[in-house]
């Protein structure tokens, strides 16, 4: 039996910023702690990166209660300040997709606004994993846009 083919999961948020900061932010293991988390409420303890192809990375997150959740993979391309292309796997048997590898690709586009980020999360295993990474995702963006440009539109 085949696994059936999932959309790929496609967002976009403006930054009011140049696309070299908004890449740095999402690639500099310092910058990352300060916002890598998908609720407002969550904390990073810690972001490895080696920016490079074929280089690693792993980010963790922090819940209200303590747990940890980890994710790590591969850069396929970085071509700053423009995209990147990375694997996606969690890391453990608890997490959202344990051992599932997928495809991340992050493009920073320049506009009138200052940058916005196309965000395309490929080889979600379902339509409920593609949810759960959806939710992830905004959260994480909507981090990025508080804790790092200081922008508030939160009701």
């Amino acid at each position: 039996m085949s696994t059936p083919e999932i959309a790929a999961l496609r967002l976009e948020r403006t930054f009011a910023a140049t696309p070299e900061k908004v890449f740095d932010a999402w690639t500099n293991p310092e910058v990352l702690r300060r916002w890598w988390a998908a609720q407002p409420t969550w904390t990073s303890p810690g972001c490895e990166v080696d920016l490079r192809v074929g280089g690693h990375y792993r980010l963790s997150m922090r819940t209200d209660e303590g747990q940890i959740y980890a994710v790590g993979g591969e850069y396929r391309e970085v071509d700053r300040p423009h995209r990147l292309v990375y694997t996606w796997c969690w890391e453990g048997t608890d997490g959202p997709d344990p051992s599932h590898v997928s495809l991340v690709t992050v493009e920073f586009r320049p506009d009138a606004a200052g940058t916005t980020v196309v965000l395309e999360h490929d080889g979600l295993t379902s339509e409920e994993s593609r949810a759960r990474h959806g939710d992830g995702w905004i959260g994480v963006l909507d981090n990025l846009a508080h804790r790092i440009f200081d922008v508030d539109d939160r009701s």
